[in-house]
């Protein structure tokens, strides 16, 4: 997890860590030129993943989000804005997005603690994925 653009976006990713490195420059970079429009530059930047030879071959996912925005960009070129604004990814991303949406509907917990519960109940059933969590949140401005 990383925040960029004078920490108004926070970045996740799943995949190969050092393609995500590189996609995080690529999105910074993107999110500069575009004065930290987060949907502007997460279109600029699924056009350029689908067609750079180079960034066509790296393997992750981009989780990025603002206070307004949540997305998804994949190697695909897709830019993907979730139902509830919810983004799970990685392979307890299933479990986790499950978790959330259940607390979400039936629990008054804030985001924090949301993400905290539905992330730990993912560590406790996927054996992919660990309980060492960090969360990050932006301050509404």
């Amino acid at each position: 997890v990383r925040r960029l653009y004078k920490d108004r976006v926070i970045a996740g990713f799943a995949g190969a860590t050092a393609d995500a490195f590189t996609l995080f420059e690529r999105f910074e970079g993107k999110l500069e030129k575009h004065s930290g429009q987060l949907v502007r530059a997460a279109v600029e930047m699924a056009k350029d993943w689908r067609t750079d030879r180079m960034l066509r071959r790296l393997e992750a996912l981009l989780a990025i989000a603002d206070n307004e925005n949540s997305l998804l960009i994949s190697g695909n070129g897709d830019v993907i804005e979730p139902e509830h604004g919810l983004i799970a990814i990685g392979s307890g991303g299933p479990f986790a997005q499950a978790a959330a949406m259940a607390l979400l509907e039936d629990t008054e917990l804030d985001a924090e603690a949301i993400v905290r519960r539905s992330l730990g109940i993912a560590a406790d059933i996927c054996i992919y994925t660990n309980s060492n969590i960090v969360i990050e949140t932006l301050d509404l401005e």
